[in-house]
């Protein structure tokens, strides 16, 4: 399976880094793990509503760029469809049965994704009702993901 964590910005704070760093290089024994950012955009001062759409828009169509027609796309979103560790690890199995072998995990920005970005997607996921740091959220969604891999190939996971 081909995974790709396609993100807004770049992941600034070392303790973050080194943490998405050290699951990708555990990830890369289930397949082929990529990350892709995509350069954020600066946030209106004075917010208003049509201003961070704009920025929304912006954002989006720098992330469609590297979403292919035969990628799965994950967006990442408030309202999306929580899941527990097993059913998520389940779900990416019942993909892969699928055909579906190249995955697209979407996370946005500060202001989060553009409605053509959630269009795109063929499903949005969430991490819960909670709001994340985008570079933790990126944290988040590779344990998360490694975690999946181990709980398929039957390895131990502390629960």
């Amino acid at each position: 399976m081909n995974l790709t964590v396609l993100c807004v910005g770049r992941m600034k704070e070392k303790p973050y880094r080194l943490m998405a760093d050290e699951y990708r290089k555990r990830l890369g024994r289930f397949g082929k793990i990529m990350e892709i950012e995509v350069p954020d955009l600066a946030e209106p001062e004075k917010g208003g509503s049509g201003l961070e759409e704009r920025v929304r828009e912006r954002e989006g169509e720098a992330l469609l760029t590297h979403i292919h027609p035969t990628d799965y796309v994950i967006a990442l979103t408030i309202p999306g469809k929580m899941r527990d560790s097993e059913s998520f690890s389940r779900h990416l199995q019942e993909l892969a049965l699928h055909g579906r072998s190249s995955l697209v995990f979407v996370i946005g920005g500060s202001l989060g994704l553009s409605a053509r970005v959630i269009e795109r997607a063929d499903e949005e996921m969430s991490m819960g009702p909670m709001t994340f740091p985008h570079q933790l959220a990126r944290v988040m969604v590779y344990e998360q993901l490694y975690r999946a891999m181990k709980i398929a190939s039957g390895e131990r996971y502390h629960k």
